[in-house]
């Protein structure tokens, strides 16, 4: 084993790119992607909508799973966590890729979706026991910039005229390569120490995940219809879904900002930004030249705030940020799950445009963390 004061001097940007590299496996490729072949997976098995449903189900039941052993693997290992992360994006991917019918799918779907529960614990409790504190900020947010790096390389693959089994098998060989370099290239830790930090530090830190949750579940399930029913064809939404994921690499830059103006301050300014990208969409008519700045401002926000939340989750467990960011990251999931059917319901009741306008009125709920009690802490 490598002595903990030895990797702490090692370089951030090589363990980040790593780290990036294997969110973008398994958020972009084994959980994000699956929205994008809805149409081609319901012709292929013959799914409901009900079905649709309940394979998309299985994915956050996956996602849970991740979350709930993540704590304990990352504190005995964080470089194996990761490294099993990749394993369960490949293997998922493959099995989907392969499935003779819809019940292997399903285990596929469950068990690329447990990657992604596993990934950002591990790659935040890595970060935080091999680089040093001066830039640790910014090695977890541009860490956490990996989702929108994989959104961006998936974004197009639909338009391919490849079958998708065959789109899926290049996503599982490129997770073996990730994989792999991976495990050649991450650092090797001890044990953490015990966890630090108080129920009080991780109420509001669980309060804000939520809220991040709620909002941007209307975003990623309902967007694409608001485009269509503005006019706007499926290669527009397509550049829509590439423009958020190109801009969520922007959002690594809120580690360094928060550096320098503090914590409370940047996820203050990036909330109110979020509630202006969400609610472009509730214009009237808008154009392409909107959706994008709305898809743009979506992508940068949404990253930047997951980011921050890995952020303020290391001030609450310094010596086990994976912690944290499972308490943050299983609130974001339940504010997932709860906010799409009723988003569904209200749009079915009211409308799109109106859903989208209310939706960016809650992301200002935000603004509650003027008070201190409410707000991350700066130090």
């Amino acid at each position: 084993m490598v002595p903990r004061t030895a990797v702490k001097t090692a370089r951030w940007w090589p363990v980040a790119a790593i780290g990036a590299g294997v969110i973008a496996l398994c958020y972009g490729f084994a959980r994000y992607a699956y929205g994008l072949f809805v149409p081609r997976f319901s012709e292929t098995f013959g799914l409901s909508t009900v079905a649709v449903g309940v394979l998309g189900g299985l994915s956050t039941a996956g996602y849970g799973l991740g979350l709930l052993v993540s704590p304990r693997t990352s504190a005995r290992s964080p470089r194996g966590t990761v490294l099993l992360a990749g394993a369960a994006a490949t293997t998922g991917l493959a099995l989907m890729a392969l499935a003779p019918d819809v019940a292997v799918f399903g285990a596929g779907i469950v068990v690329a979706g447990g990657s992604a529960g596993l990934v950002s614990p591990g790659v935040a409790q890595l970060i935080g026991e091999t680089v040093g504190v001066r830039v640790r900020a910014r090695a977890q947010t541009w860490a956490n910039t990996g989702t929108g790096l994989g959104l961006a390389a998936s974004a197009f693959t639909p338009l391919l005229t490849f079958g998708w089994p065959a789109i899926w098998a290049t996503f599982a060989v490129l997770g073996v390569a990730m994989t792999l370099l991976a495990w050649r290239t991450l650092p090797r830790t001890e044990p953490a120490e015990a966890a630090t930090g108080s129920a009080r530090g991780v109420a509001p830190l669980v309060v804000n995940s939520v809220l991040i949750g709620v909002t941007s579940a209307p975003y990623w399930t309902f967007s694409s219809s608001r485009l269509t029913e503005a006019g706007l064809s499926s290669v527009a939404a397509t550049w829509c879904w590439f423009t958020i994921g190109v801009a969520g690499l922007l959002g690594g830059l809120a580690g360094r900002a928060a550096e320098r103006i503090g914590l409370r301050a940047v996820n203050f300014a990036t909330w109110t930004l979020a509630a202006a990208g969400i609610a472009l969409l509730a214009l009237p008519h808008p154009g392409l030249p909107v959706v994008l700045a709305s898809s743009a401002l979506f992508g940068v926000t949404y990253m930047a705030l997951t980011g921050l939340c890995i952020l303020w989750a290391g001030r609450v467990f310094p010596t086990r940020p994976a912690r944290g960011v499972t308490w943050s990251f299983a609130g974001l999931g339940v504010g997932q799950t709860v906010a799409s059917p009723l988003a569904g319901a209200a749009a079915s009741a009211i409308g799109l445009p109106a859903v989208f306008g209310l939706t960016g009125l809650v992301a200002l709920i935000a603004w509650s963390q003027l008070h201190p009690r409410l707000a991350p802490r700066d130090r």
